[in-house]
């Protein structure tokens, strides 16, 4: 069987990133999924893989075709820019360039048709600012590099999927940036994702932004009735199952107990808080409107803890298998 190619990406290399692919492919079941390479510096995975006593060797290699696709031996594309004896556990720099470097890395790998997806251990915001790269997150970077006008986040639990309206905004400017088209465009992204991973007619809901979904007018400023029903009913008339805006305290009861294959939610906040609550653990972030399938961790670079090869693997694993069934498709 000829298994899709994933690249893994390194992430902030001061957070817990190394330790948790170190960790990760140290599982026998991931080679059953894909052939993986990671993207990142060689010399801090092998620090990594002795910090968390993973049964795998580092196999350093310049190109895929060097690659081995072995069990208990990683093949790194070595991106060698983090400066030895880096610590973990801070903000830096060197930590934000790698971070970039093992992205725009990945991504020619995939463009290039040397990689079929692009798997994402956590970055640090601030990291990446401090190396001049000023993105929000690997969302807008990933865009950027790919030359993607707009995407959109999709989470995933086991139980709960949500895509974002608008992410890394703060919320008077998010409530700001909700309009009709937005919303349209944001939903039909969600209905062709899921459309494309077999299901051939998802019920789709969509979050109101305010208690109640504005109550007749009671709360906000009648922002349900001109940002978000228009485009309602536009899917609709496509056929398609849309519902809302609902509000959203109940409708997240409602996805999470099977009603609805995937919420919309309007901001950062409202489509976070209940998947993290459902299962942060598990929780698969995944990038859609892309030319490129990119999955990614639900966690951040976890600094309190980083270095220590405590870091849990769980989340990475199931984004690798996002990674390769979604490729596999």
């Amino acid at each position: 069987m000829n298994l899709p190619i994933v690249a893994i990406t390194m992430g902030d290399a001061s957070g817990i990133g190394p330790e948790i692919i170190a960790k990760a492919l140290a599982r026998p079941e991931i080679v059953s999924w894909a052939r993986i390479l990671v993207v990142g510096d060689a010399e801090r995975l092998r620090e990594a893989v002795k910090i968390t006593g993973s049964k795998v060797t580092v196999n350093a290699i310049a190109d895929p075709d060097e690659a081995r696709y072995v069990a208990d031996v990683i093949d790194c594309i070595d991106v060698p820019v983090i400066p030895k004896g880096h610590p973990f556990g801070v903000v830096s720099a060197a930590s934000g360039e790698g971070a970039f470097q093992f992205i725009k890395k990945a991504v020619e790998l995939v463009q290039a048709g040397k990689a079929q997806a692009i798997c994402t251990a956590p970055l640090n915001k601030e990291a990446l600012h401090a190396a001049g790269h000023m993105f929000p997150g690997h969302t807008e970077m990933l865009a950027h590099l790919t030359g993607t006008p707009e995407v959109s986040m999709m989470l995933m639990t086991p139980t709960l999927r949500v895509v974002h309206v608008t992410t890394h905004l703060g919320l008077i400017d998010a409530v700001n940036k909700i309009e009709p088209a937005l919303v349209e465009r944001t939903i039909a992204r969600a209905h062709a994702t899921l459309v494309s991973a077999g299901i051939a007619n998802p019920r789709i809901a969509v979050c109101a932004i305010n208690p109640h979904a504005g109550e007749n007018g009671l709360f906000g400023n009648g922002e349900e009735e001109t940002k978000i029903v228009p485009a309602v009913k536009a899917t609709q008339a496509r056929g398609w199952n849309v519902e809302g805006p609902l509000p959203a305290d109940t409708l997240f009861f409602r996805a999470g107990r099977g009603d609805f294959d995937v919420v919309i939610a309007m901001y950062h906040d409202q489509g976070h808080g209940p998947i993290k609550v459902m299962g942060i653990a598990d929780g698969v972030n995944i990038t859609i409107g892309l030319p490129v399938i990119r999955t990614s961790v639900d966690h951040g670079t976890a600094f309190d803890i980083a270095g220590k090869g405590i870091a849990s693997e769980d989340s990475l694993i199931e984004a690798v298998r996002q990674a390769a069934v979604l490729s596999a498709r």
